[in-house]
């Protein structure tokens, strides 16, 4: 019994999402996108435990548990480390997307990046008017179309922006405000096709304001539940690991596990944190059938989120 209740003591901080939907509240919220250094901190555990089953046979029913979190816990983390085979034909279409950070980050650098990679669409969190007005003269003359969430009285950290290629033709935008906080932009039309193409932002999950988070992730489904091709691009506030992400994009597929850079981290609140510690909050995703090429995170100044770049592969 003993070893029992010990397994369950580890599982509940490493595997809280299997546990009741513990992941969905706090502290567990907040803990879980950390899996992959909470399963380091397992593995060390049970070495200690095999250490000490070297002079206490006793202790096997406690290594057997440990064992057993951690194969579950690498048995959902791998995946996310192995590309999937991307199909033949269909056409290329590229998305950046990007937390701009309340507006900080440098406009040239995301300039220069998007003259470099060309993107199809463009979506920016924490950007509004304000950093757009700031942006527009420096890629309306590489070919780009911008729109905002919100208007020019409000500050970037509620807003979202897109940036469209011309190629794409007369795009229509459409301002959702289901959200509890930023409303996010929904484009279609025009060389989109019958597909839609969505800019999003969600809350952070932060105390107080879990059940708001849940909500907005739920909004995921209207895209991946229903049957219009659809991607999504932007700073989710969640990873992988979180039921309630996963639950909500069940029908889309992430492009970063689907390329196996799944685990590359995209956000930290420094630098040095962030590239050696920092989950993927951010993503791309998409309806099943729409398959990732690529996925590439950019370092830009004055944010605390790296920008990524997904190259997907739509078929015809």
């Amino acid at each position: 019994m003993a070893a029992i209740v010990f397994t369950l003591l580890v599982a509940v901080f490493a595997l809280p999402d299997l546990l009741f939907g513990l992941d969905q509240r706090s502290p567990f919220a907040q803990l879980v996108p950390f899996r992959p250094w909470i399963l380091i901190g397992v593995a060390g555990l049970l070495v200690l435990l095999l250490v000490v089953m070297v002079f206490e046979r006793r202790v096997l029913p406690f290594v057997d548990g440990v064992v057993l979190v951690l194969l579950v816990g690498a048995a959902m983390l791998v995946p996310r480390l192995v590309a999937d085979p991307v199909p033949a034909g269909g056409t290329s279409f590229t998305v950046l997307a990007f937390n701009t950070y309340e507006g900080r980050a440098d406009v040239q650098q995301l300039a220069t990046l998007i003259e470099q990679e060309r993107p199809d669409v463009v979506a920016l969190s924490e950007s509004g008017v304000r950093f757009s007005d700031r942006l527009r003269p420096l890629i309306e003359p590489m070919g780009y179309h911008l729109e905002s969430s919100t208007g020019p009285r409000s500050r970037d950290v509620g807003g979202v922006t897109t940036a469209v290629s011309d190629r794409l033709g007369d795009v229509q935008a459409r301002i959702g405000k289901e959200t509890s906080a930023f409303p996010y932009i929904e484009l279609s039309g025009a060389g989109l096709g019958g597909m839609r193409v969505a800019a999003f932002h969600s809350v952070a999950p932060v105390p107080g304001s879990v059940p708001d988070w849940r909500s907005d992730l739920g909004l995921l489904r209207q895209w991946c539940a229903g049957p219009t091709p659809a991607i999504v691009a932007g700073d989710f506030n969640a990873t992988l690991d979180h039921s309630v992400l996963r639950d909500a994009i069940a029908g889309c597929g992430d492009a970063g596990a689907q390329t196996g850079e799944g685990l590359v981290p995209t956000w930290g609140p420094t630098q040095r944190i962030r590239d050696l510690f920092g989950p993927q909050i951010d993503h791309v995703i998409a309806s099943n059938g729409i398959t990732a090429e690529s996925f590439k995170v950019h370092d830009i100044a004055g944010s605390d989120h790296r920008a990524i770049i997904t190259r997907l592969r739509v078929p015809g």
